[in-house]
């Protein structure tokens, strides 16, 4: 006992010397993908996070629950958006509020439309990191930036129809897959990258967040003035979870159209309409 009592207060001695700057608010976010579970281990966490950050609290904040619905039914999503909700305001907003610090490390594996739904709680406006699980080698630290990584746009040949964006970040989606479940006649968007970067693990640095920040907020203000605020934007994602997150960090919620995020479903083969944010949400 004697032993544990002086590592405990050693370890809050260390803890309390860390200059304020530095310490961060750890967050673990996970929901069951498809049929598998999402466990986010805290020493990875930290290991990412040294020696730029350090955790304020011992222990990481989770929101994370076990929904026993599949990702293809409407409760599913009815009730891991309403859970990371209700989560966020009893766990994050109190310490945004109290801002001793508020700064957080987010470490995040869910089905893209919640993780996108996840980054509009945040927003833009408060300090955040936000981490992406490397796949080789296997670890949630940064890596090297690729060389002759960049984001493109690719437009729709014209603008008087619904406005749709595909992201084909992490896979190309062909627009056949988008025909097949949206009955209107769509303006196709795409946001993407070269081939050499087209597959699941192409972000590497933090520096690639920052450019899709800038590339989401642009390509916003571009559908916007080409096709106006009268039809919400659809928006059909393959993508990194760190991407997905980011993007709902880069919406306006008072300037942009409402988005309605489709999420593809490995069991029934296809994209279905996950949730909608803005507008009526």
């Amino acid at each position: 006992m004697r032993q544990w009592k002086q590592e405990h207060e050693q370890r809050i001695a260390i803890v309390s010397g860390i200059a304020s700057n530095k310490k961060s608010h750890v967050v673990f976010y996970g929901s069951n993908i498809s049929e598998q579970k999402s466990p986010i281990q805290k020493a990875d966490a930290i290991e990412a996070m040294f020696p730029n950050r350090y955790p304020v609290e011992e222990n990481p904040i989770s929101l994370s629950m076990s929904c026993s619905h599949e990702d293809k039914t409407d409760d599913f999503w009815k009730t891991e958006l309403d859970h990371l909700k209700r989560s966020f305001n009893t766990y994050i907003l109190p310490r945004i509020e109290k801002n001793d610090p508020a700064h957080f490390s987010l470490f995040a594996l869910a089905p893209i439309p919640l993780l996108i739904k996840f980054g509009t709680l945040f927003t833009d406006k408060i300090d955040l990191d936000v981490y992406q699980p490397v796949r080789e080698p296997k670890t949630w630290k940064w890596q090297t930036f690729p060389d002759g990584f960049e984001f493109i746009i690719n437009e729709p040949n014209s603008f008087g129809k619904i406005p749709a964006l595909i992201i084909s970040l992490s896979d190309r989606i062909a627009p056949e897959r988008i025909k097949s479940v949206v009955s209107e006649t769509l303006s196709l968007w795409e946001l993407t990258v070269d081939e050499p970067h087209l597959h699941n693990d192409f972000i590497r640095s933090p520096a690639q967040l920052s450019m899709l920040r800038s590339m989401i907020r642009k390509l916003m203000v571009i559908i916007k003035q080409r096709h106006g605020n009268d039809n919400p934007l659809l928006i059909f994602p393959a993508m990194p979870v760190s991407c997905a997150i980011e993007m709902g960090r880069a919406r306006m919620p008072k300037a942009d159209m409402p988005w309605v995020v489709y999420d593809y479903n490995n069991k029934i083969g296809r994209f279905i309409k996950a949730l909608e944010i803005g507008g009526e949400e």
